[in-house]
């Protein structure tokens, strides 16, 4: 099995959190700054980031590449 590729969401893209429900936005503020996994980029170039918020549910989200950086 491969390990798991890591990748931190330095900032939120302007207007990110938009018309997201309130425990969306509560759980993607929590990971801004930390190591969540990384899943590729897409054929626009967007990261693919996936991660499991406090209540044990699973998010998967898509951001430009500048609001990215992978961890070695």
């Amino acid at each position: 099995m491969k390990p798991k590729r890591r990748a931190t969401l330095t900032e939120l893209p302007p207007g990110f959190l938009d018309d997201l429900p309130e425990e969306d936005q509560k759980a993607i503020l929590e990971i801004v700054g930390k190591p969540i996994e990384f899943l590729g980029y897409d054929e626009d170039g967007r990261a693919e980031l996936k991660f499991t918020d406090g209540n044990k549910v699973f998010h998967s989200i898509f951001v430009r590449r500048e609001f990215v950086r992978l961890v070695t």
